[in-house]
């Protein structure tokens, strides 16, 4: 087990009862389990039961304290508590029983790795005696899970499961946080065992370090203050560490310019006059060209990925780099830090704070001025932006832009992977945390109504708007009937362009238009032309089968009106079929592999920088 970086610390799992140890009881495995869960506050799981796992759905019938959600794919479950995580802070919770079960939670777990998410994914095994020989609906998850788990347990006695339970959130929740796997075995769930609270919590190998060394933020704010041209570059671990207030007061503190990454949107308020926008491939010109000119990044729970760096060894050739990290491991791993600072991201910056204000009133103070004429000029050239289709079809970035300006106060976005994704990060506006949910690192299709679906049973106050392409819809949209039935209204934007959009765009751009295998509305070398054109399948029809309200959408006239309604029905989930033209692109445009210094703002745009800010 090793841990891995960005995170808030929690304390360690309780009893809810007023802090008293329980009395030791007679019961199984499986209520162990139960018992268990209640105890560390999981209120919702997500899961479909099978053999293996079905001991533990008996007692879960009983429960008044933990809500099982029975979803219509392992995956959509996995998704769905990744989506009720980022929604509440808590750790998320899905179930399956083994073999294909378990292998159908692979990729939320990969996800969930990737963007640092705390869940625990709970799955059967066969009977101990069993492992290893091949049985029936038999899988190795332990084995399968290892590279994607930031820990894993094999449990085949029930003495085990408190213990394990306890110490899987804690793991899942402290440091950075991450995916932990229980896999127990059915036997295991079956006998008896004394159930006792709280466990003994033993960890000697896992202390994630929180508090950064006092000689390393000093360094750092000396540098921020003897810098011309800083930039603070900040990722998904400020959220994770709920910095955000702590984030505003430093940047406003220093002057500095701030980006936030497609993981960090909302971590700092998108209209705020310092916020530059995201970085990166797909980031604003002004964003990506600031970090390559900068000559001080100050990276904040961030990874260097190689989305944001372009080609590596062409980013940022000016820079010293401060990078602060809860994660050991990501420092340094892509870009050799001038000053390196382990710790929690709230921790870290609340220290800068103070050492820049001591730097400031020791007469330290950075001019920055040179570069805010620059970094002012760049956001004013090249803009955000996007042309209406000519032929009076519905611009996607309109219909985006336009659902983020109608929703109500507060709403959650969770998105899809691919154009859509893009388009949503850049044209709806996020100024509060925990507003906007994504696949960031795997870039999972699929994601979306899954995750929306998590995030509204955990946060059923607050509107969720999950914004998803044509293709990703079509993985996971079974959802939508476990959302009908369990009273999860969700509001599904369904940008229909009739492609694998960011696909074809790369199609586009370097394979001479060439579209294999990208459009979705029709079969291999068109074999069946009458289809073409035809709503195959109907999106509309298909949401209403599932218990949906559906509208579909194809004219600008008819935008606003459409997705008023979509706000006005709240009783069941809704569905919007945005019919979009398929040629939009998504600018600006770092090609991959290519340095950030060849940004495209448009196609056939490259932006003129002048020679006189090279230096």
């Amino acid at each position: 087990m090793t841990e891995q970086a960005t995170g808030a610390h929690h304390p360690q799992p309780r009893p809810r009862s007023g802090g008293q140890h329980s009395a030791p009881e007679q019961v199984t495995g499986a209520q162990s389990l139960i018992r268990s869960l209640e105890e560390v506050g999981a209120d919702t799981v997500f899961g479909i039961p099978g053999g293996c796992i079905l001991p533990a759905y008996d007692p879960l019938m009983d429960s008044t304290r933990v809500r099982h959600v029975l979803v219509r794919h392992e995956q959509g479950a996995g998704h769905a508590a990744e989506g009720y995580a980022l929604a509440t802070g808590k750790v998320g919770v899905c179930m399956a029983t083994s073999g294909p079960g378990a292998t159908n939670l692979v990729t939320p777990i990969a996800d969930a790795h990737m963007d640092s998410v705390p869940l625990v994914a709970i799955t059967g095994q066969v009977a101990s005696k069993a492992i290893g020989t091949d049985a029936f609906q038999e899988a190795d998850i332990v084995g399968i899970t290892m590279p994607i788990t930031k820990h894993n347990f094999l449990v085949t006695k029930a003495d085990d499961i408190p213990r394990v339970i306890a110490q899987a959130f804690h793991i899942a929740s402290t440091g950075r946080p991450g995916p932990v796997l229980v896999d127990i075995a059915k036997d295991a769930l079956q006998a008896k065992t004394t159930f006792s609270w709280p466990p003994a919590m033993d960890l000697p190998g896992y202390r994630p370090v929180t508090k950064p060394h006092a000689k390393q933020i000093r360094e750092a704010a000396k540098l921020i203050t003897q810098a011309r041209r800083p930039v603070l570059y900040v990722g998904g671990g400020v959220l994770k560490a709920k910095a955000t207030a702590e984030l505003k007061v430093l940047a406003e503190l220093t002057g500095a310019p701030v980006t936030t990454t497609l993981m960090a949107l909302g971590a700092f308020p998108d209209h705020h006059p310092q916020h530059l926008g995201m970085p990166g491939m797909h980031g604003s010109v002004a964003a990506v060209t600031a970090l390559q000119k900068a000559d001080l990044i100050v990276a904040l729970g961030a990874r260097f990925d190689d989305r944001v760096t372009g080609k590596l060894d062409s980013f940022a050739p000016f820079a010293k780099i401060v990078h602060a990290d809860i994660d050991p491991a990501e420092i340094g791993k892509n870009r050799a830090a001038d000053v390196p600072i382990v710790g929690d991201a709230r921790e870290v910056i609340a220290d800068l704070i103070q050492a820049v204000q001591k730097e400031h009133s020791e007469g330290h103070q950075g001019d920055y001025g040179m570069w805010w004429n620059d970094l002012n000029r760049w956001r004013e050239t090249y803009p955000l932006g996007y042309d209406q289709p000519g032929d009076g079809s519905l611009s996607p970035q309109q219909v985006i832009e336009r659902i983020g300006q109608l929703a109500p106060e507060g709403t959650i976005f969770t998105a899809g992977v691919g154009q859509h994704q893009m388009w949503a990060a850049h044209f709806i506006e996020y100024d509060k945390p925990g507003t906007w949910l994504n696949s960031g690192g795997a870039g999972t299709m699929g994601y979306a109504v899954p995750a929306a679906m998590g995030a509204k049973a955990g946060a059923p106050d607050r509107a969720v708007w999950a914004i998803d392409g044509d293709g990703c819809f079509q993985m996971t949209n079974q959802e939508l009937a476990t959302c009908a039935l369990n009273n999860i209204p969700i509001k599904v934007a369904v940008i229909n362009n009739g492609a694998l959009g960011m696909v074809r765009q790369w199609q586009t751009l370097f394979y001479n238009q060439r579209y294999s295998n990208t459009v979705l509305h029709s079969g291999p070398d068109d074999v069946n032309p009458e289809a073409r054109g035809t709503r195959v399948p109907d999106f509309v029809k298909l949401s209403e089968a599932m218990g949906c309200y559906a509208i579909r959408c194809e004219s600008p006239d008819d935008l606003d009106k459409v997705i008023q309604e979509a706000n006005s029905v709240n009783d069941r989930p809704v569905v919007v079929d945005f019919i979009v033209h398929e040629d939009a692109m998504v600018w600006p445009m770092v090609a991959a592999g290519t340095s950030n210094d060849e940004i495209m703002a448009a196609r056939d745009v490259r932006p003129d920088f002048g020679d006189n800010e090279d230096d």
